[in-house]
């Protein structure tokens, strides 16, 4: 997969305001979260892997003239991407719906990644279209919430996501790895990956739990003899 190429997002800015920006600066030089748990596949299990185009939602709906949530997003996006909705984590309002899905299908988007509830769970899986989501709402975004920015960093629990951040999504959860540490990130994955298959071979040949499965040794922090 290619890095993204350095696509404009038309939609308007946010301002923030320093203290924001330090937030944001001292929480992704600490390292990427662990992952995200709670937001799950609404159907199917489609892995998802991708780059990262962010989109902010906050409450209420000051204008209600303008373009629908996520729409901007969704018309710049492209075959290497996969929209972040930053929802704020509302369950009792969808900020992803069944003609988002098909509009984002159609420009060949990965899938989408919600911090909040979505609908029209039926027409996602028709377009085959990876939506992943809190829970499920028949209740529409329409007078309900409004986009604040698109392109911009978003904060989804413990996470950053921002711009080209990469993002990865299965049945277990979600990651998000900003870009500027992804091969050390995937290192360390693939020197993890080693220990597991190497304690599951143990397993396999009859070695107990409790002697194969150490926290150091899966760390790799466990001094070899």
């Amino acid at each position: 997969m290619n890095w993204p190429g350095e696509r404009r997002h038309d939609s308007p800015r946010r301002v923030r305001r320093p203290g924001q920006r330090r937030g944001q600066r001292r929480a992704r030089r600490a390292g990427p979260a662990p992952g995200l748990g709670g937001i799950g596949p609404v159907w199917g299990n489609p892995k998802v892997v991708g780059f990262a185009a962010p989109v902010e939602l906050a409450p209420g709906a000051p204008d209600t003239s303008g373009a629908h949530i996520a729409t901007s997003a969704v018309d710049a996006g492209g075959p290497e991407d996969v929209l972040v909705i930053a929802g704020g984590g509302r369950a009792n309002v969808s900020c992803w719906g069944g003609l988002l899905s098909l509009g984002a299908s159609l420009r060949g988007v990965r899938g989408v990644v919600a911090d909040g509830a979505c609908r029209d769970v039926g027409e996602a899986r028709d377009a085959g279209f990876p939506v992943y989501a809190r829970p499920t709402t028949p209740v529409t975004a329409r007078g309900r919430s409004h986009q604040v920015s698109s392109g911009e960093p978003v904060r989804i629990g413990p996470a950053t996501g921002a711009r080209g951040d990469i993002v990865l999504a299965d049945e277990t959860g979600v990651a998000i790895v900003p870009r500027a540490r992804a091969h050390e990130v995937l290192r360390a994955a693939h020197a993890l990956a080693r220990r597991e298959r190497a304690i599951a071979e143990e397993l396999r040949g009859g070695a107990s739990l409790a002697d194969a499965m150490r926290d150091t040794r899966l760390a790799g922090t466990e001094e070899q003899h």
